[in-house]
């Protein structure tokens, strides 16, 4: 573990791996595309519900983030990191790679004459800042203004009459704006009407479903296939269906050539991709090439790809870990966490989606009412998307499923590396 030069005390002893969660927290440019994360942590040693406020403490996590090589974590994407004064005082950013980090000043922080100076050091040497939960303009707002690229407003915390207010004058300061806690497509629109540009929150996973919606004939004809692969049709058949549609064979060949799927040598035909792959890999890249299609159109949907394959490729880790040798469970538990976000894709409700696609009842349980034992893996990974609001729930299923956060976090880091991987493919 690398040393940091904090103050040795209970508060700000260094982490040590197994006792935090980590996660990773989309962040969305004005068109759509994935440009950053937040990385929050959450300290497991503390109890329940505690996201570590102590900074100082997650110091040595950073250090550990960046150890283990931050591109696994963010791809390519930027990294916004909370800092406070102790964090800012101490070595810490030798280890961060300064083109690849946001470092968020925290609300609570004192400005004092050798934090500015601290600051105007770190912009000098290239790091870039944002100052987080911004409510009014204070003097010590006014102080920060000069040295910041980004002003950060929580959702929560601003009636909409205070960020008309607030915005002008930032924008006018010549200030990104970045709007955390989106919840809704109408906060998204509402924000993106006053200037804002840059969007965190999982408005884009949220199902919105319109009535008559159907799907298109490239999303049918996958589904047909699964519908096929499911009821173990006949090679030949699968083949023939395969063939039928032109754009659906030449892109799931560019697929499965791509690092993310792993194979040795070109794949050059679908009979080859068929034998090589085995069907249940041939099932997972169908369900890939569904959220990858409306970027070939031009809508940029790859945030929703990324979570998608992310928690898919997590619920299968988690099921290699629960049950090793059962790579069924494993197969089921991809699928699980790939379809958990179809009814946003599609806009159509989960139970019309599952009329569709014959599925065995655990998946229906879990995707339906979040029941059994793949209920209960996707729930892990939608509280540990949502750190901050899980509470004791985040304890409970890691119990359940009989996990150390240890594990858990070596699990989201290559889910994490996977999912990034499939959606550079996917362009």
């Amino acid at each position: 573990m690398i040393a940091t030069s904090l103050p040795e005390n209970d508060t700000t002893r260094p982490l040590r791996v197994r006792e935090f969660f980590l996660a990773r927290q989309p962040i969305l440019d004005r068109n759509q595309a994935l440009v950053a994360y937040e990385l929050l942590f959450r300290n497991a040693a503390t109890g329940p519900a505690n996201v570590t406020s102590d900074l100082s403490a997650t110091a040595s996590v950073i250090a550990h983030t960046s150890q283990l090589g931050m591109e696994k974590v963010i791809g390519d994407a930027l990294g916004y990191l909370n800092v406070d004064a102790a964090v800012l005082m101490s070595d810490i950013f030798q280890f961060l790679p300064r083109e690849k980090v946001v470092l968020e000043i925290v609300e609570t922080m004192k400005v004092t004459p050798e934090i500015l100076a601290r600051i105007e050091q770190l912009v000098k040497e290239g790091f870039r800042f944002a100052l987080d939960d911004v409510i009014a303009d204070t003097t010590e707002v006014k102080q920060l203004l000069p040295l910041v690229e980004i002003i950060k407003f929580d959702l929560r915390d601003m009636p909409l009459s205070a960020l008309l207010k607030l915005t002008p004058q930032f924008k006018l300061a010549g200030k990104a704006l970045l709007a955390e806690k989106v919840e809704t497509q109408e906060q998204f629109d509402t924000c993106l009407k006053l200037g804002f540009d840059f969007f965190q929150g999982y408005y884009f996973a949220k199902p919105v479903i319109l009535t008559g919606k159907k799907l298109s004939p490239s999303q049918l004809a996958i589904m047909q296939l699964m519908g096929q692969l499911n009821s173990d049709a006949d090679t030949a058949d699968i083949e023939r269906s395969i063939k039928q549609d032109v754009s659906l064979c030449f892109n799931l060949l560019r697929l499965v050539n791509t690092p993310a799927v792993g194979a040795r040598r070109r794949i050059d035909s679908v009979n080859q991709a068929l034998m090589l792959l085995g069907r249940s890999q041939l099932q997972r890249w169908l369900q890939i090439m569904l959220y990858a299609e409306p970027c070939k159109k031009g809508h940029c949907m790859t945030p929703l790809l990324t979570l998608a394959a992310t928690r898919g490729k997590l619920l299968e880790l988690i099921a290699q870990q629960v049950e090793p040798r059962n790579q069924s469970m494993a197969d089921t538990a991809f699928t699980v966490g790939i379809m958990s976000l179809m009814d946003t894709l599609f806009s159509i409700p989960m139970k019309d989606i599952l009329e569709q696609v014959a599925v065995i009842d655990e998946v229906c349980d879990a995707l339906l009412h979040r029941k059994g034992v793949y209920g209960s893996m996707l729930r892990l990974a939608e509280h540990m998307e949502r750190i901050e609001e899980a509470g004791s729930m985040l304890d409970e299923l890691i119990d359940r499923l009989r996990l150390g956060s240890e594990d858990l976090y070596n699990l989201q880091v290559s889910a994490f590396e996977w999912g990034d991987a499939v959606a550079r493919s996917a362009h």
